[in-house]
């Protein structure tokens, strides 16, 4: 169950902050983790973290990381690192160029460019990986996971010098493991999404849903959006704890998507989901 605390909203171990409003802004950020998702504005929370993740260029979603670089320069913060797809990674360099000569110096920063499978570490064992999403502008989603060395079982029993000896002599005696953390779509056409086992096993799975009312199915298409009928007929395929809302419009009122969702989902169904800004 979500639990909300004053930072935001938690899932398990992890909290969620920031704001996300269809067409006006979105940064989603996970303090724990050090990721901001997107960067449309720069509240407190995103500042703190030392990187960014990047879907696509469009404004609502982009229009703070020259703001982003600058103010972690300003307040003496370590170098902020953008992780963007490679597209747009020239004219983002650019734009902060401009920026560059229009404050009259040059914020400290790294753009990483990223494509479909690329991996980025963000520490030792903790990952992120882009993956192609299909919106109308060129867009990554993002999948942070953990990745750890285990102990074959056969070797459980063995004493430290007993498998410190194994491993001198060259033998293979750990697994590698992979466990995913967070999804994060970003902007999507669902239907079109080429889904992975991590992204559906992802402890919590970030997905926006633009539109809920009847009658606006063809909206979400022609924007290449969520409807809430296509998050119905994708739930049964999903595996993710926590499914978190977000990048909803001011023309639903919250307490009529809440109200529709309800209406449409099964009790079960309905536990897993949860609103952003709720």
């Amino acid at each position: 169950m979500r639990n909300k605390s004053r930072r935001g909203m938690r899932c398990g171990e992890l909290s969620l902050c920031g704001v996300s409003i269809a067409g006006e802004q979105t940064a989603v950020a996970v303090p724990e983790l050090d990721v901001c998702f997107d960067i449309g504005l720069c509240p407190r929370v995103a500042l703190s973290c030392g990187h960014i993740c990047l879907t696509h260029g469009h404004m609502d979603h982009a229009a703070a990381l020259a703001y982003y670089f600058s103010q972690r320069d300003f307040q003496g913060m370590q170098p902020g690192i953008a992780l963007v797809p490679k597209q747009i990674a020239e004219p983002i360099e650019q734009m902060l160029a401009t920026w560059d000569r229009i404050e009259g110096k040059a914020s400290p920063r790294q753009i990483v460019p990223l494509s479909d499978g690329d991996e980025y570490e963000i520490r030792r064992n903790l990952l992120i990986q882009a993956f192609s999403v299909p919106h109308t502008a060129a867009s990554l989603g993002y999948l942070i996971y953990s990745r750890r060395e285990k102990l074959l079982d056969e070797y459980l029993g063995l004493s430290s010098p007993q498998i410190v000896e194994l491993k001198n002599k060259g033998q293979k005696i750990t697994r590698t493991t992979q466990a995913p953390l967070v999804c994060y779509l970003g902007d999507v056409q669902l239907e079109a999404l080429k889904w992975t086992d991590m992204m559906r096993q992802a402890g919590i799975l970030i997905i926006e849903c633009t539109f809920f009312e009847d009658g606006h199915q063809h909206r979400a298409r022609f924007g290449q959006h969520v409807h809430l009928d296509d998050l119905i007929e994708l739930l049964p395929q999903l595996q993710n704890e926590y499914i978190v809302l977000t990048h909803l419009s001011r023309r639903t009122d919250m307490r009529q998507a809440k109200k529709l969702l309800t209406q449409k989902l099964s009790p079960d169904q309905r536990q897993r989901i949860h609103f952003f800004m709720s």
